[in-house]
């Protein structure tokens, strides 16, 4: 009798289950079910001052887990809604800046000449200036606020899509599948749409989850540097820069939304990680 083997798929799906980042999912999951369900998780509205539950520290009291600040406000809550406003203003941002940069790196690494040379200018002039100065300035010159802080965000990230995706766009239009479209008479536009921007796609995939930390590591500058929203707001680095003056005495006030950051950031990171050396087709032949 022939002795039944395991099929090798199953063992192949094993390893690949394995292989995920499992930590990273999960605190992005995390994040994103905090995002989504803020107004049901969230134990007390952010905003209501308690000045008889004031300075109470993690633990001292079951209703308050984490802690009050120096308003007797919830911690925990203003945690919860903090990620909320944190996923929004990054996802818009980034969304945003990741349009804006794929057009212009399609259309540049496509066109080539004057069109090429003055959007990749343009990017080396964004890329010249660390994040958080560019996005100061636009702060400065439009006001505070949500709408202000995604622009400002994507003004500085769109420069890192563009370059990348012209890189990609100058290696897939000398592909002859591309030359056969252009001798098909197909328009630039309708190659750009149907054979050059398919090929972009894990490529994008790989930037927009390595930039995902960037950009809420820049929102939370802001809202350090009283750039972002309103004082008082539940978003993270205002409420670490609430705490700064008191770390000594109420520790927890920064360091709590510090770790969050933290997480979240270095969560992204090795995510965007995982998903560059799961696209690359030659990673994936050693392997």
């Amino acid at each position: 009798m022939f002795a039944l083997r395991p099929k090798s798929g199953g063992r192949v799906r094993r390893r690949h289950l394995r292989e995920l980042p499992w930590v990273s999912i999960v605190i992005i999951s995390v994040l994103a079910g905090c995002a989504v369900l803020a107004p049901i998780l969230a134990p007390h509205d952010p905003t209501s001052i308690h000045m008889s539950r004031a300075r109470l520290p993690p633990g001292a009291d079951w209703a308050y887990p984490l802690g009050t600040d120096v308003l007797g406000r919830d911690i925990l809550s203003r945690l919860i809604f903090g990620a909320r406003s944190t996923m929004f203003i990054s996802l818009v941002a980034l969304g945003s800046g990741a349009v804006l940069g794929t057009t212009i790196g399609l259309i540049a690494g496509y066109f080539g000449g004057a069109v090429d040379k003055l959007a990749m200018r343009a990017a080396d002039a964004v890329n010249g200036f660390p994040n958080i100065l560019v996005a100061a300035v636009v702060v400065v010159i439009l006001g505070t606020g949500t709408a202000t802080i995604v622009a400002a965000v994507s003004l500085t990230v769109w420069a890192r899509f563009a370059r990348m995706i012209r890189g990609d766009v100058l290696s897939i239009k000398e592909m002859d599948y591309v030359t056969a479209a252009r001798i098909a008479g197909l328009s630039p536009f309708a190659i750009i749409r149907r054979h050059i921007f398919p090929g972009t796609i894990n490529t994008l995939m790989v930037i927009t989850s390595l930039m995902m930390g960037q950009v809420i590591l820049l929102e939370a500058s802001l809202g350090f540097l009283a750039l972002g929203l309103p004082p008082g707001a539940p978003a993270w680095g205002i409420m670490v820069a609430e705490g700064r003056d008191v770390i000594v005495d109420m520790w927890w006030l920064s360091v709590l939304p510090g770790i969050a950051i933290s997480a979240v950031v270095l969560a992204f990171n090795f995510f965007g990680d995982w998903l560059r050396d799961a696209l690359d087709p030659k990673l994936r032949r050693v392997r």
